[in-house]
């Protein structure tokens, strides 16, 4: 559809300029409110008519002429008042839209894009508000990589923040723990230190004396002084597995994992803050509140100064956040070293390390960084934007993009099925937010464990003849479809109440939904396999027949398809639309249309069944069309594709 309409608009173009002084960009095509009214639309007449100061209807009528034998086009006419509407040839477009299966449209726009996504603080289990994060940020990589954009994703590990710095301070001073220590314990750890980390802020409230041990620690730890420094590590790499882990369930991964330790071993801040005192984008406070702190100075609109560097000489999360942005873009002058964290296949995910390290690929260096971070955190990414300015980068001030987004929450009736035992100040409420300090709210494994039984059951009772290998298989993929696919339905700025019951429903707007109607699809054609011996080679024969079996249609008959195919083709429109707004719900409620609209075709019209032959084939090229297209779709969302359901 997109080269379709770009050819079009550059041929109405062309003509439409022998007449009137008309742009490019004031040609649009849209869609049509109803089928017959006509295929596309075009409402620029209401432009011109403005400008010819004009009827719109009758600039329409003027201009009718021009639009004869354009290329894929049946026929054109004048509608409403002023609209012209195009029908298009369909027989031709459905030929077209076959043989470009496999074959994108779109095209990249940057040499590199940096996504960075996940971000857990590495001292506790993650929880269900990273997960609408990792979906988020993992879908705009697949939908970028689809448009043909080289793009590198990061995770980056504040191994050496606060967060760590309490589970240290837990664990050595309240528990009296030694490294080894840590090896033994049959609970899970991240679990673990999920509880200590709320019990160590519940005591360093109640003891504000022990604020100078806290301190002491983060200095040992930014230093690499041991034993804090190898306690930190050894708490922070072991939960970062279990990071790791817990994404691999819903297909989430990464390329690089930047840790805070290597950009305060390498000096990277001290090489940010050299730069922004020589632009003069910083300065020392000799008064007031901000007195012996450095602060930046922020745009006109902003009261308040920006502390970059305390007055005790420690640098704020935006300071390093500076630093880290300014590698990104390759603006830094310096580089990390790299070495192997984990091996997945042929896949190798790379971690920084303060320690030359042997030859490893390229990071960094993009040309626009998308950073993941809910909207709370919107008023930082500003400040990182504004220290690019100050420093005279502009550009990549522009492309410093804070992908936002708000938070998930769960439902009274979720919370029951987790066994969560609800406070009496809590009991009212319609939902639960998550806060990691408190210690409230539900770990992702948990969530995924819960979801993974609630499929299996459902599994079992509709197909309990399948092994118990497949059984567990497709449970898995049809958990990770309903958690991956609520997260994204909803808008990035919409705070999500997670349900059970609504996220894993077979019927409705869910992965689920989405999974048994690409199950279905496939059944058609493993049934033409079974009953007659139709595989890929005769798939292949009928895709070189169609345009003779097209030509042959009557003019007015056999295009049941029409609707279908139509609304298929919009797909990487949608998939553009999804990137450039990052908002995912477009591509999930298209999807789900499009799921709509082929269950109602199904149902509708046999194919199988079906006795003419040519109508047969056309019917079965459809659904493998609509195939396709779904295959492709879901997976851009990263819901997987079940044998079953």
């Amino acid at each position: 559809m997109i080269k379709l309409k770009d050819a079009l608009k550059k041929d109405i173009l062309a003509r439409v300029r022998e007449k009137y002084d008309l742009e490019e960009a004031e040609i649009e095509i849209t869609t049509t409110p109803q089928q017959s009214f006509g295929d596309l639309s075009l409402p620029f007449p209401f432009k011109l008519a403005k400008k010819l100061k004009a009827n719109p209807r009758q600039v329409a009528q003027d201009l009718l002429p021009l639009f004869s034998g354009l290329e894929g086009v049946k026929k054109a006419e004048v509608a409403g008042p002023g609209y012209i509407n195009l029908f298009l040839d369909r027989n031709a477009f459905f030929r077209t839209a076959l043989h470009s299966l496999g074959r994108t449209s779109l095209s990249p726009e940057h040499d590199k894009i940096i996504i960075e996504h996940t971000n857990i603080n590495p001292n506790k289990a993650a929880h269900i508000g990273h997960l609408r994060n990792a979906c988020l940020g993992d879908t705009l990589a697949r939908c970028l990589r689809y448009k043909g954009e080289k793009v590198e994703v990061q995770n980056y590990i504040d191994d050496t923040g606060v967060q760590v710095v309490d589970v240290v301070f837990g664990l050595m001073d309240l528990e009296r723990k030694t490294l080894a220590d840590l090896e033994s314990g049959g609970q899970k750890f991240d679990y673990y230190c999920w509880d200590l980390y709320a019990r160590t802020s519940a005591y360093l409230e109640a003891h504000p004396e022990s604020q100078e041990r806290k301190s002491e620690i983060l200095k040992h730890i930014e230093h690499g002084q041991d034993p804090e420094a190898g306690m930190a590590r050894a708490v922070s790499r072991r939960i970062l597995r279990a990071h790791l882990d817990t994404m691999k369930r819903i297909d989430v991964g990464y390329e690089l994992l930047p840790c805070e330790s290597s950009i305060l071993g390498l000096k990277f801040w001290e090489k940010a803050f050299a730069l922004l005192k020589e632009k003069d984008a910083i300065h020392l406070s000799k008064e007031g509140e901000n007195a012996g702190c450095w602060v930046m100075r922020l745009a006109e609109a902003e009261e308040k100064e920006k502390i970059i560097v305390r007055s005790d000489g420690t640098v704020t999360y935006v300071g390093k956040d500076i630093a880290y942005q300014l590698w990104k873009f390759g603006l830094l002058g310096r580089d990390f070293f790299y070495e192997p964290f984990e091996q997945e296949g042929v896949k190798t995910l790379w971690i920084t390390t303060t320690n030359p390290a042997p030859e490893a690929p390229a990071f960094g260096s993009a040309s626009r960084v998308y950073n993941v971070i809910d909207s709370r955190q919107a008023y930082l990414q500003k400040i990182v934007a504004q220290g690019l300015r100050v420093l005279g980068y502009e550009v990549q001030a522009a492309n410093s993009i804070h992908f936002s987004y708000e938070m998930v929450a769960l439902s009274p009736r979720s919370l029951k099925e987790l066994n969560y035992k609800v406070s009496e100040s809590e009991k009212d409420r319609s939902f639960l937010e998550v806060s990691g300090r408190k210690g409230l709210g539900v770990k992702a494994d948990d969530l995924l464990d819960r979801l993974e039984a609630k499929a299996l059951a459902e599994v079992e009772r509709r197909n309990p003849e399948l092994s118990a290998d497949l059984r567990a298989s497709i449970s898995r993929a049809i958990a990770c479809g309903a958690l991956r696919y609520f997260m994204l339905k909803f808008a990035r700025n919409s705070l999500i109440v997670f349900d059970f019951e609504e996220a894993l429903s077979f019927e409705g707007e869910t992965g689920p939904y989405l999974q048994y109607t690409f199950v279905r699809l496939n059944s058609i054609f493993r049934k033409l396999s079974d009953r007659a011996g139709f595989g890929n080679a005769e798939l292949e024969k009928l895709l070189r027949e169609v345009p003779i079996l097209l030509d042959r249609l009557p003019e007015n008959e056999g295009h049941d398809f029409w609707d279908l195919i139509l609304y298929a083709a919009q797909f990487e429109e949608h998939v553009l639309h999804s990137a450039y707004s990052l908002e995912f719900s477009h591509l999930a409620k298209f999807a789900f249309n499009l799921c709509q609209k082929t269950n109602a075709y199904y149902h509708l019209y046999s194919i199988l069944g079906e006795g003419d032959l040519e109508l047969r084939n056309i019917r079965i090229m459809t659904v493998f069309y609509i195939r396709e297209i779904l295959r492709t779709a879901l997976s851009l969302m990263g819901i997987p594709l079940p044998e079953k359901m």
